[in-house]
C-alpha cells in the first residue's frame, strides 16, 4: 500500500485533486493505466471524486486490440465505473491528415479524451505516465534536440490546451469551456513498482506487444539505450528525473521574465502577424530573445509540436545582425522579416502597414556637417561628427548597426554638400565588398530583398554638385569610394536615428 501514499503525496503537492473533482481517466488495460484505476478508485472517496474511463481502441492491434476494449468494458462493469468506449481507425487517420500513425494515435486519444472530459463536466484527464516514461521523454527530447521545455519532460500537473493538438481533430470544436487539467498521478511512481502493485493487489493487466517493437524510437530507447547508460551510471534514472525538475523551475523562471517582457516588445499581435519591435528585441539577452521567438512561433501555429533550434538560431541571427527586408524562414509557412524599425512574424508572403522611416522629399534635405539635422515633421534625426582615424573604436571594422556609417571624410569634393535624398531613376554606386564594381540601385535592392513597398522611402546619402553620388544607402551598403582606408586621416561618423 505504500504505493497509494506515493500517489497520494503526489496528488496532494501539485494538487492534482480538489475536493469534488470529476475526473476522466485514460484506461487502456496495460499495468500503468489499470494501476492508476485502482488506485485512484481507493482514494476517490478522500477526495470526493467522480471517476469516468475513456477508453480508445485504435484499430491498430487487430484481435488483440478488441480483447483489451472487452477487457476494461468488463473491468468497469465489476467496478461500477462509468466507461466511454471509441474506436477509431488511426492508420486511416493517419494518412488523411498526412502524419506518422504515432502521431496520429497521439492526436486522436487526446482528442477523444478531451471530448469525453466535455460531455461529463470534468475538469481534469488523468493518465498514467509513470517515471520511467519520464526518463524516456527527457532522453527522446534530448536527443532529438530541444529547449527547456521540452528538456523539463512531463508535468504532473499541465493542461490539455497546451498539448498542441490541431484544431478539429476528431470532432467540431466544443464551445466556451474552462480549461481541462490533464494530470499525472504516477509520474514520480516506476514501472517495477506498478507492476509489483499489480502482483499484489491481483490485477491481471493486458499485454502490447507493441511495447516490444524497437522499430519505435521510444522502445528502442527503453530496451537498448538506457540499460546500455545503465552501466556508465546505474542511478542514471534519477539523475534524469532529477535534471527534468531542475530545468522544470529554471523554465519557469524564464517564462515569468517572458510574461513581463512580452509587452515591451511586441508592437502589435493578431492571429496572422506579431510586430515586435527591433531595437527593444534587440537589447534583450540572447535567452529571452529565443523565448519571445519560439512564444510567437508558438502563438501563430499552436498544434505545431516541435521548434527546431536551427529556425530558432536562424530567426534569432536575424534579429541581431540583419539588415531591413533580412529574411527568416520558419516552419509552416511562417517567416521573420525585418523592417527598419520593427521584425514581423507572419505568414510567407504577408504584407504588413509601410515603413515607419519617414519619405523624403524629391527635393532633398541638407545635412549639417558636423551637427544634427532633423527631419521635418519627424522624431528622426541624422548626427555627424569629424573624428581623427586612429581616435576610431578598435572594433569600428566590425560594426553590425546598420544605421552608423563611417565615412572617409576627405573623399567628399571640397564644396559639396551631403544631402538626404530618395532614390531617382539611374542610380547606381559602388557597393562597398563588390570589389570597385558598379551596380545599379534597382538592382542592389533586388539582390539585398528590400521589399518593394520599402524603396521608394529608401533615404540615401548624397553629395556631389546635383547629388548625384551615393555616399551610403541608409541602413543597408555604404559606397566603396567613400569607405575608410589605411590612408585615412579624418572620418566622418554619421548616425541615423529615431528619438
Amino acid at each position: 500500500m505504500s504505493l497509494i501514499r506515493q500517489v497520494q503525496q503526489t496528488i496532494d503537492a501539485h494538487g492534482l485533486l480538489l475536493p469534488g473533482d470529476t475526473v476522466v481517466l485514460g484506461v487502456s488495460g496495460g499495468p500503468d493505466s489499470l494501476c492508476m484505476l485502482d488506485v485512484l478508485r481507493r482514494l476517490a472517496p478522500t477526495y470526493h471524486a467522480s471517476l469516468h474511463v475513456a477508453h480508445l481502441h485504435h484499430g491498430i492491434r487487430g484481435q488483440d486490440a478488441d480483447e483489451d476494449s472487452a477487457f476494461v468494458a468488463e473491468l468497469c462493469r465489476g467496478w461500477g465505473v462509468p466507461c466511454k468506449l471509441e474506436r477509431i481507425d488511426v492508420p486511416a487517420l493517419a494518412q488523411r491528415r498526412g502524419l506518422a500513425i504515432e502521431e496520429a494515435a497521439r492526436q486522436a486519444r487526446y482528442a477523444f479524451l478531451r471530448s469525453c472530459a466535455h460531455a461529463v463536466d470534468a475538469e481534469s484527464v488523468a493518465v498514467a505516465h509513470n517515471a520511467d516514461d519520464q526518463v524516456e521523454t527527457v532522453l527522446m527530447h534530448f536527443l532529438r534536440g530541444a529547449g527547456l521545455a521540452g528538456l523539463r519532460g512531463m508535468r504532473p500537473l499541465a493542461w490539455m490546451d497546451e498539448l498542441r493538438l490541431r484544431a478539429n481533430f476528431l470532432e467540431s470544436p466544443p464551445g466556451p469551456q474552462a480549461r481541462i487539467r490533464l494530470i499525472r498521478p504516477l509520474l514520480e511512481v516506476s514501472r517495477q513498482e506498478i507492476e509489483k502493485y499489480c502482483r499484489e493487489q491481483g490485477l491481471q493487466p493486458r499485454f502490447d506487444r507493441s511495447n516490444l517493437d524497437q522499430t519505435y524510437f521510444r522502445n528502442r530507447l527503453r530496451h537498448e539505450l538506457i540499460p546500455f547508460l545503465e552501466t556508465y551510471n546505474p542511478n542514471v534514472r534519477q539523475v534524469l528525473r532529477r535534471t527534468a525538475e531542475v530545468v522544470a523551475a529554471d523554465y519557469e523562471l524564464l517564462r515569468v521574465h517572458l510574461a513581463r517582457t512580452w509587452p515591451d516588445v511586441v508592437r502589435s499581435e493578431s492571429d496572422v502577424a506579431i510586430t515586435f519591435d527591433l531595437n527593444a528585441l534587440r537589447s534583450l539577452p540572447l535567452g529571452l530573445q529565443r523565448s519571445i521567438m519560439r512564444e510567437g512561433i508558438h502563438r501563430l501555429r499552436r498544434s505545431l509540436r516541435n521548434i527546431s533550434f536551427v529556425h530558432v538560431e536562424d530567426a534569432v541571427r536575424i534579429v541581431r545582425q540583419g539588415k531591413v527586408g533580412a529574411v527568416a524562414t520558419l516552419p509552416r509557412r511562417l517567416a521573420l522579416t525585418l523592417d527598419y524599425e520593427q521584425a514581423i512574424l507572419a505568414e510567407e508572403g504577408f504584407e504588413p502597414p509601410a515603413p515607419t522611416v519617414p519619405r523624403i522629399t524629391a527635393e532633398g534635405l541638407p545635412v549639417s556637417v558636423p551637427g544634427t539635422t532633423t527631419l521635418p515633421d519627424t522624431d528622426w534625426r541624422v548626427t555627424t561628427r569629424l573624428v581623427e582615424h586612429k581616435s576610431l573604436p578598435r572594433n569600428w571594422p566590425q560594426n553590425t548597426d546598420p544605421y552608423l556609417a563611417y565615412v572617409d571624410a576627405s573623399r567628399i569634393r571640397a564644396g559639396s554638400r551631403l544631402t538626404l535624398r530618395p532614390r531617382r531613376e539611374g542610380d547606381w554606386f559602388e557597393p562597398l565588398g563588390l570589389r570597385g564594381r558598379r551596380q545599379r540601385l534597382g538592382d542592389y535592392c533586388i539582390n539585398a530583398k528590400i521589399p518593394s513597398r520599402g524603396r521608394a522611402t529608401l533615404p540615401l546619402l548624397v553629395c556631389g554638385e546635383h547629388g548625384e553620388d551615393i555616399v551610403w544607402v541608409v541602413g543597408y551598403r555604404l559606397d566603396a569610394r567613400y569607405a575608410v582606408g589605411a590612408d585615412t586621416e579624418s572620418v566622418l561618423v554619421v548616425r541615423f536615428a529615431r528619438g
